[in-house]
């Protein structure tokens, strides 16, 4: 089951009535904002998280500025290729970045030549949500849960092949993190994308990878896949009787994928709080809020400055991962 924007599109009285009553915000140099169309570029393919988050903004912005936002899937490199292109954007306003974790935190560590900071090249606008996986092994590999996973990979070192869509996005630097806690090895093999090492992992081809909750739970009550575990700090509400890996004895592992709105670094503060305010109202709406929920995600709305420390928080939890994997940049 796919999620699709359709399902978060819960437009919010709040967000209409902003836009019926001021469509425009003067900036620090008095030019109007917004006077074009605004431009949000997704740095992945279309029909992930980040890109369904982000076209659930562009609605709300569009509602709100009664401009067109044009949504621009510019995918590879695991993110970095389109995060680089707002990078280098002019920082007026008209053009945003559809965050996530794998090119804004685990980049910089996995990455010598980097052509943006994520810290200095842009500005943090809000996180929309985050959401947790589900750690999922074919039903052929015998073991029930995490201890007995973590039991077979210690006793076959190497020879569990796990999924991810690809090196250096969040799924590849979870489950190692999993691997250094758990203390085992583990084979990698890096897709193009999610939906392409789910078919392999039903099919049997793959031993073990993380798949969103929202997406596994089907599979899982099909008894198409295995949830060991899941990768949250609390148990989710669509697979509440799978154990979160921590109470299975993976002492402080959780992981999550993220997606919120960046603009350059030097976009003018009012047109940042301008945006903020459309995005995070409708997000405190109990319909958008239930929606988002109901698909597995947590919602967030946190603004610049507590999306700019999450950030931080972010990019050295995972450059302390990599090296207690022996990642090294490349």
């Amino acid at each position: 089951m796919k999620l699709t924007v359709s399902m978060l599109c819960v437009v919010c009285p709040l967000a209409l009535s902003q836009g019926a009553a001021a469509q425009t915000t003067s900036t620090s140099s008095g030019q109007a904002y917004p006077a074009k169309p605004i431009r949000l570029i997704v740095p992945f393919p279309p029909g992930g998280p980040t890109d369904t988050h982000s076209r659930w903004a562009a609605h709300q912005l569009n509602s709100a500025f009664g401009q067109p936002v044009v949504v621009e899937n510019r995918a590879g490199a695991a993110g970095v290729i389109g995060t680089e292109a707002v990078a280098k954007a002019a920082a007026d306003g008209y053009t945003l970045l559809g965050g996530n974790p794998g090119p804004l935190t685990i980049a910089p560590s996995l990455r010598k030549q980097l052509a943006y900071d994520p810290n200095r090249d842009f500005t943090p606008i809000t996180l929309i949500a985050r959401s947790a996986s589900c750690m999922c092994a074919h039903p052929s590999l015998p073991a029930k849960g995490i201890r007995e996973f973590v039991a077979l990979a210690k006793a076959s070192p190497g020879k569990i092949n796990y999924a991810t869509p690809g090196v250096g996005t969040v799924g590849h630097l979870a489950i190692e993190h999993f691997s250094t806690l758990a203390g085992i090895r583990m084979t990698h093999v890096p897709y193009k994308g999610a939906a392409l090492y789910t078919v392999d992992l039903i099919a049997g081809n793959m031993d073990f990878a993380q798949i969103q909750i929202f997406q596994a739970v089907p599979y899982v009550r099909g008894g198409k896949l295995r949830a060991l575990g899941v990768t949250a700090v609390a148990r989710s509400a669509l697979l509440p009787e799978v154990p979160t890996a921590e109470e299975q004895g993976v002492k402080g592992f959780s992981s999550y994928n993220w997606n919120g709105i960046l603009a350059p670094a030097g976009t003018p503060r009012a047109v940042i709080e301008r945006i903020h305010a459309v995005l995070a109202k409708p997000l405190t709406n109990p319909d958008t809020r239930k929606q988002m929920e109901a698909t597995g995600y947590e919602v967030a709305g946190d603004g610049p400055a507590e999306y700019a420390a999450f950030i931080r928080a972010e990019t050295d939890k995972w450059a302390k991962v990599a090296k207690a994997a022996g990642i090294k940049p490349e």
